[in-house]
């Protein structure tokens, strides 16, 4: 650990204690990684822990691979706080050398921290179950397939995980690479962002490259559209509003002298507020109606709503924030954070107040600061202590 960070002062000697086997469990969730709806070992793990610890109710196969406990303390009648973790990893083949717990799966890697979040929280389970006669209330401990696609929260939520009784607050974090070990980060309000899918079809009429003027050229057309479409954010969007709208695939002909029937463009499109999603969708079918007119192309415009924006109740933001600065320090926790990325822990902020904060596991001096979902992904395991003294202190702060 770095002892120059005031934060590990202020963990308890029960989670410290717990250090070394919040590694082994991440390091062995790393090197058996399984993406979404497949954690099937994954969860069996997860539950075997879970019978270790002991007082648990525990619920497998929630939405097909989750699983669900709950730890109830010596008054039942008391308040049910939630915690998540996500459990998938990513189809990325990892790439990182000279590690001895890198992906033994071929194509999938744990490259943005779900394997630190599971085991962080199998530390929090630790320590709750071991200190079950002093909570007034109880703990719902929810450990979530597929976040990163097609989404595990929608499906969990169905199954029940915040009904008999309904949570009063939940919490959960993420670990961030570029944030380093010892910061925190989070925000009130919107902190990520809506995350649509895009796909935009554009018909035209194929034909001899030699000779286009038999055609109506899709490629053309999508060029344009391409480039204009890079105008919706700047002038159809507030300037002190947030938004995004990227092309990241293009599919369209088969060989180099003939021009395509079709041209089909898959991206994302982000964004903050409801009333900017919806401008957004607007824009793209006038965009195409344009199009048509100006090419004589047929174009459709298909917008899949995946995740809604992430938005923090802003009591409990502020609570979250209370209780890390006294763990961390002055200095060591930044408000007004803001990605454009989409985080289905939204689902349950939807429901039950809570917040979403990210934890420092960046480390410049160890090599540690590659992006996430970057085949070179790494964290910093010094931060897991961090994340679960910060879990406990927001737990207790309502359960003792």
């Amino acid at each position: 650990m770095n002892p120059g960070l005031s934060g590990f002062e202020g963990v308890r000697a029960e989670v410290r204690d717990l250090a070394g086997e919040m590694v082994r469990l991440r390091r062995d969730f790393h090197r058996h990684p399984e993406p979404g709806f497949e954690e099937v070992g994954t969860a069996a793990k997860v539950a075997e822990w879970l019978e270790g610890c002991g007082g648990y109710q525990i619920r497998t196969g929630v939405a097909k691979t989750g699983v669900v406990a709950d730890l109830i303390g010596r008054d039942p009648s008391g308040p049910l706080v939630a915690l998540r973790a996500d459990m998938d990893a990513l189809r990325i083949q990892e790439q990182n050398e000279g590690i001895d717990y890198a992906s033994e799966n071929p194509g999938v890697m744990h490259a943005c921290g779900h394997d630190a979040h599971t085991a962080i929280l199998l530390g929090v389970a630790r320590v709750l179950a071991d200190n079950r006669d002093a909570l007034k209330g109880g703990v719902r401990l929810i450990f979530q397939p597929a976040e990163e696609g097609p989404g595990g929260a929608e499906p969990m939520i169905r199954e029940g995980v915040l009904r008999d009784p309904k949570p009063v607050a939940i919490f959960g974090l993420h670990v961030w690479s570029l944030l380093p070990v010892g910061d925190l980060a989070l925000g009130e309000g919107p902190i990520m962002a809506y995350t649509d899918e895009l796909q935009i079809r554009i018909r035209g009429k194929g034909g001899h490259g030699a000779m286009p003027q038999e055609t109506i050229d899709p490629i053309v057309a999508a060029s344009h559209l391409i480039v204009e479409l890079q105008s919706v954010v700047s002038r159809s969007v507030d300037p002190l509003d947030s938004a995004v709208l990227s092309i990241g695939k293009i599919r369209g002909g088969s060989i180099m002298n003939a021009i395509a029937d079709e041209v089909i463009l898959e991206g994302t499109q982000r964004s903050f507020l409801p009333e900017t999603q919806a401008l957004l969708k607007r824009r793209l079918d006038d965009l195409g109606r344009g199009l048509d007119k100006t090419f004589g192309t047929q174009t459709e415009v298909t917008v899949i709503e995946r995740y809604p924006a992430t938005v923090n109740d802003p009591e409990m933001t502020r609570l979250a924030s209370s209780v890390a600065e006294e763990l961390l320090g002055p200095g060591h926790v930044q408000t007004g954070l803001r990605l454009m990325g989409g985080e289905d822990m939204s689902f349950y902020l939807r429901e039950v107040p809570g917040c979403f904060f990210f934890i420092g596991a960046g480390n410049a001096a160890k090599g540690i600061s590659s992006p996430h979902h970057n085949p070179g992904f790494n964290l910093d395991e010094d931060s897991f202590v961090l994340g679960a003294e910060l879990l406990l202190r927001l737990v207790e702060r309502f359960v003792l």
